[in-house]
């Protein structure tokens, strides 16, 4: 299983995993022809594409769903409330598929797990996705209000994550935003900061735990050295030796072979013993 963040932040969210020939997109926040761009440059068709699996009906996850999906005749895939919030955006010629806001489906060679999480939008999820033939599991949670329990069951377990980690606390407070706006983001159904992210990734932390992208930082309230930095000291009192990256808005990440990291860490763990 290879996972490749496109982009992501508070402009756009974009996510290719791809295993034994199925190639899926987590969220279409850029434009058509941005995503196109993205994805010929690691190397990706997007008229290849199985599906698009949308999370949540905001622009910087949905706007270049239409688009792609009646340029390439790749289906979308969303929730039946996120369809509605996001009719504007479609125009009856796209393959809609809906899902259950919690429950399992299946596209190709990937079994995808729907949960519902807490934040500002019409019917939020996040997913794990899981490549039963390598027992692989990935979780994509980048939204995220507040941690549930439904939350960390459906992430227990995952061999990488991208997860959330939005603000930094002091930055936040201090930066540009109307007071509302503030309040909002650091309210229940807003979005992670780095502290929160770094307790959710202890949490979930497990010898088998071998990646996890850091996601969706805001521009002006956040800083990827910090970002890292919080959440890496975190993982660090608890001896983890994975690959941790912060992904950025402008450009994808290195693909990420998660079977391969599997394999290096067992390796690792086996030569500790």
């Amino acid at each position: 299983m290879r996972v490749t963040v496109l982009g992501s932040g508070s402009v756009g969210n974009a996510t290719l995993v791809e295993a034994e020939g199925t190639a899926i997109l987590v969220d279409a926040g850029f434009s058509g022809r941005d995503l196109e761009t993205r994805l010929l440059s690691i190397g990706a068709n997007p008229a290849t594409l199985a599906g698009v699996i949308i999370t949540h009906d905001h622009g910087d996850h949905t706007r270049g769903m239409g688009v792609l999906a009646r340029r390439f005749g790749v289906p979308i895939y969303l929730t039946r409330r996120t369809a509605e919030a996001c009719a504007a955006l479609l125009t009856g010629e796209e393959d809609v598929r809906e899902y259950a806001s919690s429950g399992r489906f299946r596209i190709g060679a990937l079994e995808v797990e729907s949960f519902l999480t807490v934040h500002d939008a019409a019917d939020p999820v996040a997913i794990a996705v899981l490549q039963p033939a390598t027992l692989s599991k990935i979780g994509i949670a980048t939204d995220l209000g507040r941690p549930t329990a439904a939350v960390r069951a459906a992430l227990a377990g995952c061999h990488m994550l991208v997860l959330e980690a939005n603000h930094d606390d002091a930055m936040l407070w201090r930066g540009p935003y109307p007071w509302s706006v503030k309040q909002r983001i650091a309210s229940s159904h807003g979005h992670l900061s780095n502290r929160s992210a770094a307790q959710l990734a202890r949490e979930l932390h497990h010898p088998g735990l071998a990646s996890i992208v850091l996601a969706h930082l805001s521009q002006h309230c956040n800083d990827s050295g910090l970002a890292h930095h919080v959440v890496g000291r975190g993982l660090d009192r608890l001896g983890w030796r994975g690959k941790l990256v912060v992904a950025g808005q402008d450009r994808p990440i290195e693909p990420i072979d998660v079977y391969a990291l599997r394999k290096k860490r067992g390796a690792e763990q086996l030569e500790l013993l």
